[in-house]
Parts: C-alpha cells; structure tokens; sequence
C-alpha cells in the first residue's frame, strides 16, 4: 500500500513531466515527403500511360516518371497493353527533366505529353532535400555521382521497361537541375547522347569536372538558355559565366561564330522572378518552356516562347545579359 508520501512524490513527478516542454516531432525532408506520393501506374488526361517507379542506379535510389504510348512499354513495366519486345527500341526519343531544388517539377511533369515524337521523363534526385548534385546554391557537392547515375538510369534501365530510340534523347534542366546538367552532366555524360540537346532553364554554371570529348560534345548538341529579366542575384553571375565557358570550348573546337549560333542560344528576355517565363510565378513558368521545347530546341521549330518571342539569340556577342533586381514568384 502506498504511503502519504509516496503519493505526494508520484503526482508531483508527474506533474513536472506533464509542465515539462513537449519534444516535438522531427520535421520530414523532402525525400521523405515525396515518399508519401504513390507510385505506379496511372493513365494521363492526353490519353498516355505514366510509369512512376524506383530503380537502384549506382547504389543511389532514382524516382522516375515516364509517360507515352502504352504499347511503347515492355511487359516488364507491368502496364496494361505493353507490347513492346523486351529488347525493341523504338521509333520515340525522350525529354529527360531534373527538377528544381525541392523536387517540384518532378511531380507536376511538364514534360508528360509527347512533344514532337518525343516521351517524357522526369527524374527525382536521390538526396533528402531533393537538389539535384547535393549540396546547395553553387556547391553541388555530389553532381558527378549524381550525373552518372542519371545516363545510367537512361542507357541501362530505362530500356528495360520502355522501347524507345537510344540516339534521340534530349534533356531539360530547370534551376538546380540546370546546374546540375551544365556543370556535370554535360561535360562528363553527353558524349553518351549524341545529336540531341539540352534545355537549361533558370540555372546554369561552367563546367565542374574535366571534359570528356569536348570537340564532339559541341559540334553535336543543341544548347539553350533560358532566363529571366529578374533572375536570382546567384544565377546572374553563374549563367553568363556558363555562357562564356561553353562558348570558349566550341571556339576551341574550331567552330566558327556561325556554327556556334546554330549550336548554343541564350535568352533572358521574359519580365519575371525566377523560373517565371511567363511572368506570372515558378510553375506555370516552367510549363510555358516545357510547351515550348520543341519549337525552341529542335530542328523545324520557329524559337517561339508565347509572350515572348523568338528566344535563338546566338551566345556570341549576347554573353553579359542585362538583369534586374531579383524577384522570387512561386505562385501559380
């Protein structure tokens, strides 16, 4: 039987632990968050088939989305009227996107609907706080690992799962994705793409890591970037430094100032904060360039960007863009 006392300590003990601070529960990443969203298979309003699913590439886990044809999957995809052989290619060629810092575009897909014969990829960066290359700002600190893993995911996995054509895959970068693709995937992984391009919106920086077959990378991929008049302080230093460094290694190839135009455009031109093309906010931006990446980046296309204009203006002679104070737009 419990004394007076003992009473009297067991209450007070328990009070001070009811008075005491509450430990609140551990803010989830990213990564985390992302987690929650279901993956599988789904049919997309334009009527293709979407592949949401995870593979192991390099020892890093890569989330990616595909959408096209059903019958451009492979029975291994498990989609319903694959019908592709297991080792067909395909008569499609693909827009791989890496998202912004935080993942966003990766779960809204611009990119889904098939643009000019070309499906949509986008791919989740394998890192808690979903930046592509790690790290943070400039400093991504794991962006060769990170580029590797992505020409991985495109030369060995993706096959596996979908038929497409292996010399007709082009990529789109949007901020931290585009910095991860200028400063390392380029250099160290386009030599495996040839006779494609790269779309780099909002974000771009020189080359990180030495670079592999330089001579070919440039004569043989279509370059493009895109910005705003109003882009972050950061990013008005590093895109015009990335313009200038890719231009000097196709000048050092020997291209003249004619074949560089036809390679490497650049444009900052739309009024708007980061990412806002359209100059309404982040995500409906980046959709307006999705829409418009055939008609910027591909052979036949009239280089229009609604509201815009035609955004090809060669880099030789437009390297020091004109901006304005930054301004940040997520809405819409």
């Amino acid at each position: 039987m419990f004394t007076r006392a003992v009473v009297s300590t067991v209450l007070l003990f328990a009070s001070l632990i009811n008075a005491a601070p509450q430990r609140t529960q551990a803010k989830q990443t990213s990564q985390q968050g992302a987690a929650q969203v279901p993956q599988g298979i789904s049919r997309l309003a334009d009527g293709s088939t979407m592949l949401d699913a995870t593979v192991t590439v390099n020892g890093l886990p890569l989330r990616y989305r595909v959408a096209g044809p059903a019958s451009m999957f492979k029975t291994a995809s498990r989609v319903q009227g694959a019908s592709a052989a297991a080792n067909a290619t395909g008569s499609m060629g693909l827009n791989v996107l890496l998202h912004g810092d935080g993942g966003q575009s990766f779960f809204a897909f611009p990119n889904a609907p098939t643009q000019a014969n070309l499906m949509g990829v986008a791919v989740l960066a394998p890192n808690a706080n979903l930046f592509w290359g790690g790290g943070s700002g400039l400093q991504r600190t794991n962006g060769a690992a990170h580029s590797a893993a992505v020409a991985a995911l495109v030369k060995n996995e993706l096959p596996k799962v979908l038929a497409f054509d292996p010399g007709n895959v082009w990529f789109t970068g949007v901020s931290g994705g585009a910095l991860m693709l200028s400063g390392f995937f380029v250099p160290a992984q386009m030599a495996k793409f040839p006779n494609a391009g790269v779309l780099l919106a909002c974000g771009a920086m020189p080359p990180q890591v030495p670079f592999v077959d330089s001579a070919n990378v440039v004569a043989n991929t279509r370059i493009h970037f895109q910005s705003t008049v109003n882009e972050l302080q950061s990013l008005q230093g590093s895109i015009p430094a990335a313009v200038a460094a890719y231009e000097r290694v196709a000048t050092q190839a020997g291209l003249g100032a004619e074949e560089i135009a036809a390679r490497m455009t650049v444009d900052n031109s739309p009024v708007g904060g980061h990412c806002a093309f359209d100059g309404r906010g982040f995500g409906s931006g980046v959709k307006l360039v999705a829409d418009s990446f055939s008609d910027i980046m591909q052979p036949g296309g009239n280089g229009q960007l609604p509201g815009v204009g035609d955004v090809r203006r060669t880099v030789v002679g437009n390297e020091k863009l004109v901006f304005g104070a930054q301004r940040r737009q997520r809405a819409a």
